[in-house]
């Protein structure tokens, strides 16, 4: 224990004096109590083996006097007065899975008011007042804007684990009206977790009006985790359960084609995103960047999205053989590998970051280009195979160097480390090590060499060193969580399975499951959108689409396995909120007062079909690093994931869900959306052409889905659908 507030150590000696419960309510032999002292409204939680844990709802100074007790069978509202104003605190016990306790705090202040300090709202509480006399672990907790989650356990005594997530998008009139953030406002540090309010000092909360303070929600369980493997596992169960509950934006349908249109459009023809070396068109990072070299990851980040449209589309982009073309410069003769920096540019870089130096490898940068040129290699092009397996001998003598153990950056021809750590004491970037065995299993499917499988292996092996957070950056975390579950179904090690599960949950505690509705926030829809990097300040486009496709090639190989239904279920709705607010980083569709005016590099068209690079808080303008180019992307990779194009007819089928491969025979196609039967997602059938749309018959496997698919109103240009995940889907037309 680091060391207790004044205010913890004070409320336990006050919670140990005990006094008798004004309510109480027993579930699966957790025993929820609620006490009043003369400043607190306290629901003291009793853990069956004898635990307590402490959570502190309305708050004042003095004199909080509870006027009335309301119960019900979901558990009792308390209506309190204050010398700061009223409170009302409802708490109820949804009955799902493991105990869970939800609690809302609204408060009326008596007078404009300012709350210069609030202290966190959980605390472990002994029974005799010895507040040192527990310990505990905690997993998870709130950085930035992600997630406002506590994912806690005790060591001793060992009761359990408990998941608390503070819903903050009910908070966002304290945010609006005090101009404070709702980022890292989560967290503590054992024995006092969970909310504290932000200080609101500048502006402050007004007589009168009802603000919401606190809806927390938590979710207990008896089991205390051993290892990483079991806290991976545990939070996603946790996760999930609490997910199933609380409030979530209902996805819109946007027009993906179209926008597709309009960024093949910009990304062929606006000389912002090109520049010319040597004969040959590349593709700028960023529009009008012209002082940094071409890199091969933005000819490749473009190049796959492009190829997975063609192949969905029948059409062809002459962009595709202006990229593949230019591909071989990047390659070093002297050291056998493709390089970051188009090599006959180098000397434009200005040595302004520690990257941006000639022959400094930035580690995962190594690799990611091989897993792309793997990507086309497969879809049959030689230049790609050519390149990929003259430079794969130079990657796994980097990880036999380094033991399977990344630095951050590194000089490419003496393998002298020049950043080995991203924080002192954090290490360097873990995750390389999954993303280096994806790489290794795609060279082994094309070269059937069992060298690069056992290389895969030796990598996934060394990820245990790292304990839980294994996260660096988002997408290549995604990618080897894929390599992680093919490891599991070549070589049917559980273990292989369980690195997957610990580094899908490495990337959920890296989301943001609440809205942002301050400042330029509802302009830009957040829910369930995850960040690039352990400490980024801002969403991104490109780490998202990435992702986006990870998750969908992830699911797409877990048929047959045996895979954990909270996995499922969040990786499903992590593709439905994405496709819903993807759309909102192209600045066409944002107002021009939430644009950055200065930017890092090149610059910003707001006309200009060209997604930003980054979101940020709702306080913050966004843009400001640049319109990324290499994430233009992003419409092509939506498209033929979520659009179904059925041959020579002129209509498309889209699911906000990712869907089993579809099968289409006649005029009848069938599909599985996948996800869990208990959370829904839309179908449209989506008219493309100027004929009629056909008349539709959909059939489900249920009597019940079938009413609800029946009871469709159907619209001009596009029919929409019920639907709901795990679901057989029957189209057929007439």
């Amino acid at each position: 224990m680091a060391g207790i507030s004044v205010w913890a150590a004070g409320a336990a000696a006050k919670l140990a004096d005990g006094g008798s419960p004004i309510y109480t309510r027993e579930i699966q032999g957790f025993i929820f109590a609620v006490h009043h002292t003369d400043d607190i409204l306290w629901i003291v939680a009793t853990w069956p083996g004898g635990a307590r844990t402490s959570f502190r709802t309305a708050y004042a100074p003095d004199n909080l006097t509870v006027n009335k007790i309301t119960e019900s069978a979901e558990g009792v509202r308390l209506d309190i007065a204050s010398n700061v104003g009223a409170f009302t605190v409802a708490i109820d016990f949804p009955q799902t899975g493991n105990p869970v306790l939800h609690y809302t705090v609204q408060l009326w202040p008596g007078l404009d008011m300012f709350i210069p300090f609030w202290p966190r709202d959980v605390i472990m509480t002994p029974a005799n007042g010895n507040i040192g006399g527990s310990a505990g672990d905690i997993h998870i907790s709130q950085i930035g804007t992600r997630s406002g989650l506590v994912y806690a356990s005790f060591a001793r005594p060992k009761a359990g684990t408990l998941l608390y997530f503070q819903n903050l998008t009910a908070l966002a009139d304290y945010h609006s009206d005090t101009q404070t953030s709702a980022a890292d406002n989560v967290g503590g540090q054992w024995p006092e977790i969970g909310l504290s309010l932000p200080a609101a000092i500048e502006k402050p909360l007004l007589a009168g009006k009802t603000y919401t303070i606190s809806d927390a929600w938590i979710t207990f369980s008896n089991d205390t985790p051993a290892d990483q493997f079991d806290i991976a596992k545990g939070y996603l169960n946790a996760l999930s359960q609490i997910y199933m509950l609380i409030p979530k934006p209902e996805p819109k349908y946007h027009d993906y084609p179209d926008v597709l249109n309009k960024a093949l459009y910009d990304l062929q023809n606006n000389k912002g995103c090109w520049t010319y070396h040597n004969g040959h068109p590349y593709l700028n990072a960023y529009v009008c960047d012209y002082y940094t070299p071409p890199e091969i990851m933005v000819q490749l980040a473009v190049l796959l999205p492009v190829q997975d449209y063609m192949r969905w589309s029948g059409e062809r982009c002459v962009i595709e053989q202006d990229i593949i073309n230019a591909l071989p410069a990047f390659f070093n003769e002297k050291l056998g590998t493709v390089m970051r920096w188009l090599p006959a540019q180098e000397d434009m870089l200005d040595k302004s970051e520690e990257q941006k130096v000639p022959k400094v490898m930035d580690s995962w940068y190594l690799h990611h280009p091989l897993l792309n040129l793997a990507r086309v290699a497969r879809a049959g092009n030689k230049i790609a195979k050519e390149l990929l397996l003259k430079s794969v001998d130079y990657a796994i003598k980097v990880a036999h160097h380094f033991n399977y153990k990344w630095p951050v950056f590194y000089q490419m021809e003496t393998l002298e480390v020049i950043k080995a750590e991203t924080k002192e004491g954090e290490g360097g970037e873990k995750d390389v090590a999954a993303l280096y065995a994806h790489v290794m299993l795609q060279v082994w499917e094309i070269t059937k060499e069992k060298r690069y499988l056992n290389e895969a292996e030796k990598a996934a092996r060394s990820l245990v060193q790292h304990g839980f957070n294994i996260f660096y950056q988002a997408n290549n975390t995604m990618f080897g969580a894929k390599a992680m579950l093919l490891l599991y179904k070549y070589t049917k090690k559980e273990f292989y399975l369980n690195l997957c599960y610990l580094l899908i949950a490495n990337v959920f505690k890296n989301v943001s499951l609440w809205e942002c509705r301050y400042g330029y926030g509802p302009n830009f829809p957040n829910f369930f959108s995850v960040f690039p990097l352990n400490d980024a300040p801002y969403t991104a486009v490109y780490e998202e689409q990435e992702v986006f496709a990870g998750v969908h090639e992830l699911l797409a190989n877990t048929h047959g396995v045996d895979f954990m239904p909270s996995a499922a279920m969040l990786l499903a709705e992590f593709v439905r909120h994405t496709v819903h607010r993807a759309v909102y980083y192209y600045p066409t569709l944002l107002p021009e007062d939430m644009l950055a005016e200065k930017i890092k590099t090149g610059e910003l068209d707001p006309k200009l079909w060209v997604a930003l690079e980054d979101i940020h808080d709702g306080w913050e303008k966004s843009g400001e690093v640049g319109q990324e180019v290499y994430g233009a992307g992003l419409a092509f990779g939506i498209v033929p994931r979520q659009y179904i194009k059925i041959p020579d007819h002129d209509f498309l089928i889209f699911v906000d869900y990712p869907v089993s491969t579809p099968q289409i025979k006649n005029k009848t196609i069938s599909f599985n959306t996948l996800g869990v039967k208990e959370l829904n997602c839309r179908m449209c059938i989506v008219k493309t052409g100027k004929s009629k749309l056909p008349r539709f018959k959909v059939m489900t496997g249920s009597a019940d889905d079938q009413l609800r698919i029946d009871s469709n109103k159907a619209k001009k240009d596009r029919h929409e659908y019920l639907l709901h995940g795990d679901q057989k889907v029957i189209i057929s037309w007439s």
